[in-house]
């Protein structure tokens, strides 16, 4: 995942803590058990003693009091009881959920800094200029779960199908404006594949966050919005109606809401997250917190807040995920290519 640790100059701490993890790693599964049982086995790269022995702090690219953030915030606090030390949240929102990524770029991989890496991120990079890469700068701790995104209108709109809302843009050219979480999202990725395919055109209204976006929908400030889970109070309240999911399947939750590949539109998006720290964490290190925080995500307590969003956990180890990102990361520019994306 980019340069390798063997090219970059080493503080002695880290050599150290490298040497004892390579020593375990050649002894097998029971060394690495051994390992990460000594005192200081998951030291950081400054040599300070045992990991963690300070708060961590976890960058979420989302605004406070959204979907994302309540259930990040409870998975923190979770992780927290088993690292024995706490993990603050820090919000960092706007660019489309992209704006962890230069925070972790210039973070030392100690282990302190660790981030939410949203799909956006994997994106972001084919479509515009940034000065990182969401592969090479980062370490894979573990993958959390998907979101279900959803079409939404005001609910005394007189849209009442995915169908109306393309007879609607066709027939009154510049009038339909939707609303997502941002320039390069997957909502607005959908959405700009959506008209491409259907020949229609709209007005792109991009948002911070999920509560100020909702609320421009249901107040008719936008004909339609496209978002995350967070709209889930909205409808179940009656203020917005839910004209389809982006899911690969009906939601438990909405069973009578089609998704938009079963109305024949081929497409479907989940938009899977995780958690990621700086390029060259050190194994051990991404051991001790990929075991807190995959233990927290199986908390009940965690998988019924994710439920409230109707999304559950989707788990994938260090390898797995590290390999997911990569075949997304390449997925992400073949589709932006197609669609005509350049990164100015």
């Amino acid at each position: 995942m980019g340069m390798m640790d063997t090219d970059r100059p080493q503080a002695p701490g880290r050599r150290r803590l490298l040497g004892a993890v390579a020593a375990a790693v050649a002894a097998g599964p029971a060394g690495v058990l051994a390992a990460r049982a000594q005192p200081g086995a998951a030291a950081s790269a400054s040599g300070e003693g045992r990991f963690p022995s300070r708060p961590i702090t976890l960058w979420v690219p989302w605004p406070a009091g959204g979907a994302t953030d309540l259930t990040m915030r409870l998975l923190a606090d979770l992780a927290g009881r088993q690292l024995g030390q706490r993990v603050i949240v820090e919000n960092r929102a706007g660019a489309g959920g992209t704006l962890a990524m230069p925070v972790l770029q210039q973070a030392a991989p100690d282990g302190y800094t660790i981030a939410q890496l949203p799909h956006p991120a994997l994106r972001a990079p084919h479509i515009q200029k940034v000065l990182w890469d969401p592969i090479r700068d980062t370490t894979p701790i573990l993958q959390i779960s998907g979101v279900t995104f959803g079409l939404l209108v005001p609910a005394g709109s007189a849209l009442r199908s995915f169908e109306d809302v393309v007879a609607f843009a066709r027939a009154r050219p510049g009038e339909l404006t939707v609303s997502t979480n941002g320039v390069g999202t997957t909502p607005h990725v959908v959405m700009e594949e959506l008209a491409a395919r259907r020949g229609f055109s709209y007005v792109h209204v991009p948002y911070k966050g999920t509560s100020e976006q909702m609320l421009a929908v249901a107040s008719g400030q936008v004909t339609m919005g496209i978002n995350s889970n967070g709209f889930a109070p909205f409808v179940d309240s009656g203020r917005l109606r839910l004209l389809a999911t982006l899911a690969e399947h009906r939601t438990r939750r909405w069973p009578n809401v089609p998704t938009l590949k079963e109305l024949g539109q081929g497409i479907a998006a989940t938009s899977p997250y995780g958690l990621v720290g700086p390029h060259g964490l050190p194994p051990a290190i991404v051991a001790a917190l990929h075991e807190a925080f995959r233990t927290a995500m199986n908390d009940p307590a965690h998988v019924a807040e994710l439920a409230k969003y109707d999304q559950e956990p989707d788990y994938l180890g260090p390898a797995d995920y590290g390999r997911s990102l990569r075949e997304s990361y390449a997925a992400e520019k073949r589709a932006a290519e197609r669609m005509g994306f350049r990164p100015s």
